[in-house]
């Protein structure tokens, strides 16, 4: 593993510790607006850091694609955390990796083999007992299953656009991900300023670390490794991520529960053994 895949795999253990603190954080905001906060709060951080770098118009046309997968992507992750737990979210999110592949077929143009079936098949029957299902998922998984949909997007797009400048490309994903959330929270949420701390913390490390950080490094390092590589290494996000719930949260697996996490890991595993 270079330097490089090292680093990836560092944000990929600050992102699994997001998920608990959007959990807390869903007590005392709704779910858009926390994501408005986040990105307009991350995006206020990266013009004061780098100023005019970030600004490039260069990056406009592919940030703003960016940040339509991430806004749904993001928005599908958290609006699902209100009706699942932590631990489920991490694991569900982890689906992207079976769905690169069909993403990559037609926007990268890379062939789709049956091994790509078989373990897409494998991480869906982990999908449906991990949501404790018996004739139907669970909402909030089947949310979070949407979210990792739109995370393959991202993943393939950042591979497609690797050549671009990485400081701007980043500002812009997060900057329109900011006006995308803000314009659904003031057309459909409460406008709530949260005065208590636990949010502000949720806030804090999710903006910094999970955003301004991550998102800036995964721009700038994931160009120098394969989109599979990266998936490979994005995809211990739900062992970080059930890891902080535990810790965080005390969040335990049921047995049933925890066959849909192995199989959910076995698809995603499969699927990666292939490079």
């Amino acid at each position: 593993m270079n330097r490089s895949e090292l680093i990836l795999l560092g944000i990929t253990a600050i992102w699994g510790f997001t998920f608990p603190a959007m959990k807390v954080s869903l007590n005392y905001l709704p779910p858009i607006l926390f994501l408005a906060y986040r990105f307009g709060i991350a995006s206020l951080i990266m013009l004061l850091l780098f100023r005019s770098k970030a600004l490039k118009k260069e990056t406009l046309r592919e940030g703003f694609l960016l940040g339509i997968t991430l806004f749904f992507g993001h928005g599908f992750q958290i609006v699902g955390l209100e009706y699942t737990t932590a631990s489920n979210s991490a694991f569900i999110t982890s689906l992207y990796v079976v769905f690169t592949p069909f993403i990559a077929y037609p926007l990268l143009g890379e062939r789709v083999k049956l091994r790509d079936g078989l373990s897409l098949a494998i991480a869906l029957t982990g999908l449906y007992l991990i949501s404790g299902a018996s004739t139907s998922i669970n909402y909030g998984d089947l949310l979070t299953a949407l979210c990792a949909l739109s995370f393959a997007f991202q993943i393939v797009l950042v591979q497609r656009f690797g050549e671009k400048d990485y400081l701007s490309l980043a500002f812009w994903q997060i900057f329109w991900n900011f006006v995308f959330s803000l314009t659904f929270a003031l057309a459909f949420e409460p406008r709530v300023f949260p005065r208590e701390l636990p949010p502000w913390l949720g806030l804090l490390y999710t903006t910094l670390f999970g955003t301004v950080i991550a998102f800036t490094l995964q721009v700038k390092y994931q160009k120098h490794t394969t989109a599979y590589k990266a998936a490979l290494i994005y995809s211990m996000e739900p062992v970080f991520g059930s890891l902080s719930a535990f810790l965080v949260l005390d969040e335990r697996f049921t047995k049933r529960a925890l066959a849909g996490a192995f199989l959910i890991m076995a698809g995603v595993w499969n699927e990666i053994r292939k490079n």
